[in-house]
C-alpha cells in the first residue's frame, strides 16, 4: 500500500532528491543491478518512481534495505544518484516520523548520539584495546592520528585487527598516536540511514576536535571512516590528509620501510569492500599488499573489484539483522571456497563482522578462516 505524504513530507523529498529524481527515466537499471535480488525481490525502479511522485510507502521494510553498495549509481545510465534519493526518504521517515525505524537500528543511533559509539560502551574506554602497547596520545606535531572505527575500538573480537596495525606501525617506526574519549563515531551509517543532523553534530565535533589536535594525517582501519573523512568533512571545513591502512602498506613495503620475511604458503582471497572499492576506487593496494607476502597465493573470487558483491552491512544495515537465507555475506563464504581458498581477506571492520558471523552459521570454520589484511601482514613481519 502506499500511503499519501503529508505536505511536510513531500516538501522534504522534493528539496533533498527533486533534481536527482528527474534524471530518471525508469529503464529498471537499479533493480537489476542491485545485489538484493540475489536473495529476494527489491523493486529500486518502483520506490524510485513512488519517490518521483512524491507518494513512496514510508511505513515499507524496503526503506531499510538498501546497503548503499553504490552498483546501481556506477551503472545507471542516467547518472542519478540513488543513494541521495535514499538518504532523502530516510530523512523523512527520521525527521517527520512518516515511517518506522527499526528497532536495533533506532537502538544504535539513540547509543551514537549519547555515548558516541553505537555498542553503547563508557566513552572512556574507546582506547582500552591499546593497554600493553605503549602507544602515545596523539600531540601537536606527531606525524599520524590513527582512527581505529568503533567496532575495532570497543568490539572484543575485533580488537585484534586495531593491535595488529599498531604492531606493525611500531615496527615501521610510523610517528603516530591515537585519541580516546574526546572522539565519536565518524557518522557515516548515521547520516545513510537518515539521521543528518546527528551526522553534522557528529562530524563537528570531531573537525574541532582534530583541528585543535593538530591534526593533519588520519591512518583509518575502516573504509567508511575513510569514506567520510575524505569525502564529506571537507564540506564542513573538515580537510585532512586521510588514508586507508591498506594504501599505508603499500607505501610502507614498496618504499622498502617494511619487510616482509617469513611465508604464509595460503591461498587467500580478497574481497573489495564496496566503501573502499567502488565509493574510492581502491583496488589495487590491498592487492599490492597480498601478492607482497612470501609463499601466499591470490586466488580472485567471480564477483570482484567494481563488481564485487556487497557484504551487506553499508547504509545502517550493520546495526539490523539480516534474515537467513538474505545474507550477501553467506554468498560470498560459498565464493571464496570456490576460489579454493583458505584465508578471506578482508580491509573492513563491517565486512569481517558479517563474514566470521556466516562462517560461525554455516559451520565452515574448519574449511575457511576471515582476517584483515593487517592480521595477515603482521604474521609475517
Amino acid at each position: 500500500m502506499v500511503l499519501a505524504p503529508s505536505r511536510e513530507t513531500a516538501d522534504i523529498i522534493k528539496e533533498e532528491g527533486g533534481e536527482i529524481l528527474k534524471l530518471c527515466y525508469q529503464c529498471g537499471m537499479c533493480t537489476s543491478t542491485c545485489p538484493w535480488n540475489t536473495v529476494r525481490s527489491f523493486l529500486v525502479r518502483q520506490i524510485i518512481h513512488q519517490a518521483q511522485l512524491g507518494l513512496p510507502d514510508l511505513e515499507a521494510e524496503d526503506m531499510w534495505l538498501c546497503v548503499t553498495c553504490k552498483a546501481c549509481v556506477d551503472r545507471c545510465p542516467r547518472g542519478v544518484e540513488i543513494i541521495d534519493v535514499w538518504r532523502a526518504l530516510r530523512k523523512v521517515i527520521v525527521e517527520v516520523g512518516a515511517g518506522k525505524v527499526p528497532d536495533s537500528l533506532r537502538l544504535a543511533v539513540k547509543n551514537i548520539s549519547g555515548v558516541g559509539n553505537p555498542q553503547g560502551e563508557e566513552r572512556e574506554k574507546r582506547t582500552d584495546w591499546a593497554k600493553g602497547l605503549d602507544v602515545k596520545t596523539f600531540t601537536k606535531g606527531t606525524e599520524a592520528l590513527y582512527f581505529p572505527c568503533c567496532y575495532v575500538a570497543y568490539d572484543s573480537q575485533f580488537q585484534r585487527v586495531a593491535r595488529a596495525t599498531v604492531d606493525i606501525l611500531k615496527k615501521a617506526k610510523i610517528d603516530f598516536g591515537i585519541m580516546g574519549a574526546e572522539l565519536s563515531c565518524c557518522g557515516e551509517s548515521v547520516r545513510k540511514a537518515g539521521n543528518e543532523g546527528l551526522f553534522q553534530s557528529l562530524a563537528q565535533n570531531n573537525i574541532s576536535v582534530f583541528n585543535e589536535a593538530g591534526v593533519k594525517k588520519i591512518i583509518v582501519t575502516s573504509p567508511h571512516c575513510y569514506h567520510t573523512f575524505k569525502n564529506e568533512y571537507p564540506e564542513l571545513g573538515g580537510k585532512f590528509e586521510v588514508i586507508h591502512f591498506t594504501q599505508y602498506l603499500a607505501e610502507l613495503i614498496k618504499e622498502g620501510n617494511l619487510k616482509l620475511t617469513k611465508e604464509l604458503k595460503k591461498t587467500v582471497t580478497y574481497h573489495d569492500s564496496c566503501y573502499l572499492g567502488r565509493h574510492n576506487n581502491v583496488y589495487d593496494e590491498p592487492r599490492q599488499v597480498l601478492e607482497s607476502i612470501p609463499g601466499l597465493k591470490l586466488a580472485e573470487m567471480y564477483n570482484l573489484r567494481d563488481n564485487s558483491l556487497c557484504c551487506g552491512g553499508g547504509g545502517g544495515r550493520i546495526w539490523e539483522e539480516t534474515k537467513k537465507g538474505e545474507r550477501f555475506s553467506d554468498i560470498r563464504i560459498d565464493q571464496a571456497l570456490e576460489a579454493g581458498a583458505n584465508i578471506l581477506a578482508a580491509a573492513c571492520p563491517y565486512c569481517m563482522v558479517n563474514f566470521e558471523d556466516s562462517v560461525l552459521t554455516s559451520g565452515k570454520g574448519d574449511s575457511i578462516e576471515v582476517k584483515d589484511i593487517a592480521e595477515l601482514v603482521q604474521e609475517v613481519i
